[in-house]
């Protein structure tokens, strides 16, 4: 028989919960005495139902460790094993903007937020700076953009590929279908670019979306979105044959452009899609996204899903979905990863809740980020936020700390 363990993190564990005591009736809180018993309950409920390990079926969940950064910290970084254990933290000179990952050789990468007085500055989803640190923390390299945002990371040339975005020409937004009317940004809307740089910060490379894309045809999907932004890209993966795969939220869309000539040669839409994140290309050619769903063209309600799409077909060939399917939902962020033994990590990014499945579907780890911020909002609405997370395997973890 396999062997389950199910562990349940208590709300005052060192995972930094807060402690949640038993509600007594108003009918009972008076002793013989008089006096009034009271009690503390915690007043956010996400915190309240739960942070730290959750539940691990050791037998088949993944070996290796976890990294994430909570979005709304102070820059740590942290590494955890199965058993919801900080292993290893590091802390970065700025707050994620929005997440970091180990690259082959063990070193991290980090998207560091530096807020400006644009839009673009102001928004959550802010960036600004890219670096390596070594296992220690030490910054290797660092780039500054300041109109990064969402992604950027490493490219096999050791280069560095950045999102950014920037006001559309008023020609161009003035042709953008979708969205709520007069919602732009002092009239004006953002949209994506590509931009590769060299370590010393070199443009070598630039795509521009608004050059590629339709305003009439590639619109925005949802009725109620606002104008401030035409395609929100949100993620971007360099492929084995050097071409890009991107993602754009706000139009539902993932497209793939041909490096060398910058024509965009592959694309995938709504329906299936909805306000997706993070295309992920797997070993046997297909590719795995999440799939967010705050306003499917194709059903009448919300909900999410992890989705692996054959590119050849477009067709679904799996999916992890509840079966009551608003019990998964993170209208935004988020992203999903193939492990090893061909499980599938999840991070239902809003709720900062990191769980794995089998192919069958069957949750065999949980983890719930205990770390909320910002300490200066009231608890009701604080959020322990995650954009992206990753598992790796112990020898990708003992590469991390020698160098290798």
């Amino acid at each position: 028989m396999t062997r389950r363990d199910f562990a349940k993190t208590s709300a005052g564990a060192a995972v930094g919960a807060t402690l949640v005591t038993t509600i007594i009736p108003a009918h009972a809180a008076q002793s013989s005495a008089g006096a009034t018993k009271t009690t503390s309950v915690d007043q956010n409920p996400i915190r309240r139902r739960g942070t730290g390990l959750r539940a691990i079926d050791s037998d088949r969940a993944s070996p290796g460790l976890t990294l994430f950064a909570p979005m709304l910290s102070d820059g740590t970084v942290y590494l955890i094993d199965l058993q919801g254990n900080v292993v290893h933290t590091w802390r970065m000179p700025y707050p994620p903007g929005l997440y970091g990952y180990l690259t082959e050789k063990g070193t991290l990468i980090y998207n560091g937020k530096i807020p400006n007085e644009t839009f673009l500055g102001k928004s959550p989803f802010k960036g600004g700076a890219v670096l390596e640190a070594d296992w220690n923390g030490r910054v290797l390299w660092e780039v500054r953009e300041p109109n990064h945002h969402h992604d950027g990371r490493l490219l096999r040339n050791g280069n560095i590929l950045l999102l950014c975005a920037t006001e559309l020409p008023d020609q161009i937004a003035k042709k953008v279908q979708g969205g709520r009317p007069k919602t732009e940004v002092n009239g004006k809307m953002w949209a994506d670019y590509l931009v590769e740089v060299t370590k010393v910060g070199r443009k070598v490379w630039e795509w521009r979306s608004w050059e590629h894309l339709d305003p009439a045809t590639d619109v925005i999907t949802a009725i109620q979105e606002n104008r401030s932004e035409w395609t929100h890209g949100n993620a971007f993966v360099e492929l084995a044959d050097g071409n890009l795969l991107v993602s754009f939220r706000n139009i539902s869309a993932i497209i793939k452009i041909e490096r060398r000539t910058g024509e965009i040669i592959w694309k995938l839409g709504a329906p299936p899609l909805s306000a997706q994140h993070a295309p992920t290309p797997l070993s046997n050619g297909n590719i795995l996204i999440f799939d967010n769903g705050p306003h499917r063209l194709d059903q009448v309600f919300t909900f999410s899903r992890v989705i692996e799409v054959n590119p050849a077909t477009k067709e679904i060939v799996w999916k992890y979905q509840e079966p009551v399917p608003w019990n998964f939902y993170s209208p935004y962020i988020s992203n999903a990863q193939r492990l090893p033994n061909g499980n599938t990590l999840i991070n239902e990014g809003v709720f900062g809740r990191f769980f794995e499945v089998t192919s069958e579907g069957d949750v065999v780890w949980e983890y719930v980020n205990p770390y909320f911020g910002p300490a200066t909002e009231p608890p009701k609405r604080q959020r322990n936020s995650v954009f992206r997370v990753y598992r790796y395997t112990d020898q990708e973890a003992a590469n991390a700390r020698t160098g290798i």
